[in-house]
């Protein structure tokens, strides 16, 4: 039995449907909530008025933050982390491709 779920998900004021494995359900909501956030914050602090920059800085942060603990003791957890981020990703690309 496939346990998956669909659901639509906003960032950036774009919805993307995703396809997910159920008990990643909050993991994946929580994930977005913290883009939100971090968006938020580079657009207050830095005057970044256009959300694809405030995307890019996002990306940047976040990759920094994964290779600042790839060398670190959370380095096991980190490769779950990275497989389920590329999950992810493998699905928001074949959404914009479709597109």
């Amino acid at each position: 039995m496939n346990d998956t779920l669909k659901i639509k998900v906003t960032i950036a004021g774009r919805t993307y449907p995703l396809t997910i494995e159920r008990p990643e359900e909050e993991q994946v909501r929580k994930a977005v909530a913290m883009i939100h956030s971090a968006m938020q914050r580079f657009e207050e602090r830095y005057a970044v008025g256009d959300k694809q920059d405030a995307l890019a800085m996002c990306a940047l942060q976040l990759a920094n933050q994964m290779l600042g603990l790839k060398g670190g003791e959370g380095s096991k957890e980190l490769e779950g982390v990275q497989d389920r981020l590329q999950s992810v990703q493998a699905q928001l690309d074949a959404v914009l491709s479709q597109s």
